[in-house]
């Protein structure tokens, strides 16, 4: 049996918006072989925090840029047989599902992973999930939190994890 916990956090703002991670986010990714950062990292101590965990990914969101953040624009990688791609998701109108699927399909990905908005999203659009796991330290209009993918045998399940 193929299996993998994958920790997906956004749009973490540091220290634009808070000093440091919340302890919680450790706790819900104590257990995660990967973690993915969808942008807006802003401080590199995010990512070697992170380290200590698991592997990171991560891509550049625009506040990345303004901090000089050398990050890939788009990630892909195949996972336990699902494809998963990682965008900031910078796209007009903020959080446009149409246009994050166009990206999905240009990625050639099962999965969208993406942040920008500081919300979270789970949505399927035909044959491809759209993810947001919304922001743990500045969410806009929504409550804190992160996301833990879950892939076994090829099937994929997601769950928010509320961050209080």
């Amino acid at each position: 049996m193929l299996f993998m916990k994958i920790g997906l956090i956004s749009d973490t703002f540091i220290p634009d918006k808070v000093d440091k991670l919340p302890l919680e986010v450790f706790k819900l990714f104590e257990d995660v072989e990967l973690i993915i950062h969808a942008g807006n990292l802003t401080s590199l101590d995010v990512k070697y925090d992170l380290e200590k965990i698991a592997p990171v990914l991560i891509v550049q969101g625009e506040r990345d840029r303004e901090y000089g953040n050398d990050f890939p624009e788009s990630i892909v990688k195949t996972i336990e047989g699902v494809k998963i791609g990682v965008k900031h998701g910078e796209v007009n109108p903020k959080g446009d599902t149409q246009q994050l699927y166009y990206i999905a399909k240009e990625l050639d990905v099962d999965v969208l992973i993406s942040g920008h908005t500081h919300q979270p999203l789970i949505e399927e659009m035909g044959e491809v999930i759209l993810l947001n796991p919304g922001s743990p330290t500045a969410p806009i209009f929504s409550e804190a939190t992160v996301m833990i993918l879950s892939l076994e045998n090829g099937k994929i399940s997601v769950d928010v994890k509320k961050i209080n």
